[in-house]
């Protein structure tokens, strides 16, 4: 199994990750960019997030990948090469892996290499004539498919409604790199979480457990590990609510007193209740992200939502 992985791109080094939490944090509003939750324990909670009763996009879109993962065989044809961008435990692949006719190649791309190494072994443990080829990279960035996937048919995956964590104009220029990684002929299959009401929302963000609020905290508990800071967890807690005019549920860090963190050699000034940005999660109607689509050069092929209309599944073709 080691040549399995033994091609895997190096991450980014620990000088990106500074830069970019001190540029957030330098700003009026401070942020953290979301893809920093990933981390191996950040990975391991958010699995446990997906299995919390409040959290109803996994369950939902399971139920919506099992129902027509053989439309999407049909669309997509044989001997494809099946591209996961941020593939995690790669769970939900397994039941578009059992209705392609015969894949070429499972390309899991995923800026966390613990999960991905641990992904890309089961997968390969369960489909042995599955040739799967791992890509550790950061996937919001453009990255080069493996040369072994040859001339098959790109099939993109980006499951989780993580399309969701970008700002519209992120999401746009993500869905135009995707475009050009899965190149002419290409077909992605994203899914996207459906606007609804708030409660429903607010429940699947600040759960019962504090799961999420655990996943959020984590954040500054790898910065603290990793970049030598000296934030305090517990004068932080964790915040979750729907900004209905940029049709998002925000997360935010919050401080509980007024506060100074150091961070290489820089200090940071918090109010009593200043927040960090961690994360957005816009809902999109079904045509609201089409249009968006469109405009990143798809085609909206099919869209399957549930019967209680929580979630989508959007089937583009460049």
């Amino acid at each position: 199994m080691d040549a399995l992985v033994a091609d895997i791109h190096p991450p980014k080094g620990a000088e990106q990750f500074a830069a970019d939490v001190i540029a957030g944090l330098s700003q009026p509003q401070k942020t953290l960019p979301s893809k920093y939750f990933y981390d191996t324990r950040g990975s391991d909670l958010f699995e446990q997030i997906c299995e919390l009763p409040e959290y109803y996009p996994t369950r939902t879109e399971m139920a919506l990948l099992r129902d027509r993962a053989s439309d999407v065989a049909a669309r997509a044809g044989a001997d494809v090469a099946l591209v996961e961008f941020g593939s995690g435990a790669s769970i939900k692949v397994h039941m578009l892996l059992d209705a392609l006719d015969a894949p070429r190649a499972y390309v899991p791309v995923d800026i966390s290499g613990d999960h991905l190494r641990a992904g890309a072994k089961s997968i390969a443990a369960d489909y042995p004539g599955l040739a799967v080829l791992p890509v550790h990279a950061d996937f919001t960035t453009q990255f080069a498919l493996p040369p072994e996937v040859g001339d098959a048919v790109h099939l993109g995956f980006f499951p989780g409604s993580t399309i969701g964590n970008f700002t519209r104009d992120a999401a746009r220029a993500f869905l135009a790199d995707a475009r050009r990684t899965l190149g002419d002929g290409g077909i992605f299959l994203v899914g996207v979480d459906v606007k609804k009401d708030q409660a429903t929302l607010h429940a699947a963000y600040d759960d019962a457990a504090g799961v999420t609020a655990a996943f959020n905290m984590n954040l500054l508990v790898r910065i603290n590990r990793e970049l030598a800071a000296d934030f305090d967890l517990d004068a932080f807690g964790h915040r979750a609510f729907f900004n209905d005019e940029r049709g998002a549920v925000e997360m935010h860090l919050v401080s509980r007193k007024p506060q100074s963190v150091e961070l290489l050699g820089q200090r940071f000034d918090f109010r009593a209740d200043e927040t960090i940005h961690t994360e957005d999660s816009h809902k999109y109607g079904t045509a609201e992200f089409a249009d968006l689509a469109a405009a990143a050069g798809w085609r909206a092929d099919e869209v399957w939502c549930d019967p209680d209309e929580l979630f989508s599944l959007h089937l583009l073709r460049a």
